[in-house]
């Protein structure tokens, strides 16, 4: 078998995991598409060990380490996203830009309008004539 067949599968599935990581909003489509994108990687390691014929067996000994990285990376990265999805109630990419929450959404009980800008006094509702 010639090397350019698992070549060119592990690039087309490179690529579909990259359009899946630049493209999608859901996080949990994105960390499939880092497992296609690792699953790539992969298929080139096992095909160029069996293509170089090594004794060692170089490229199926990395395949086992970066199975297992990916198999950790899975499992903190989905308990992360359910920890985000119980706080924020999505798990949109675009919502989510920080964890922590800025001073714009932290309105006090004694100011309804909002924190008062820097160096003026807080706004007061103008009294109806």
């Amino acid at each position: 078998m010639h090397l350019a067949y698992p070549a060119v599968l592990a690039a087309l599935l490179f690529c579909v995991g990259l359009y899946g990581v630049l493209a999608r909003r859901n996080a949990i489509l994105v960390l499939m598409s880092v497992e296609l994108m690792l699953n790539a990687v992969n298929l080139n390691l096992v095909a160029f060990d069996v293509w170089l014929r090594d004794t060692l067996h170089t490229g199926q000994s990395l395949t086992l380490f970066v199975i297992a990285i990916a198999a950790a990376e899975i499992g903190i990265g989905l308990a992360i996203v359910l920890m985000v999805y119980r706080n924020r109630g999505t798990s949109d990419i675009d919502r989510l830009r920080d964890t922590a929450e800025g001073p714009e959404d932290m309105t006090g009980p004694e100011d309804p309008e909002g924190p008062a800008e820097t160096g003026a006094p807080a706004k007061k509702a103008e009294a109806t004539a």
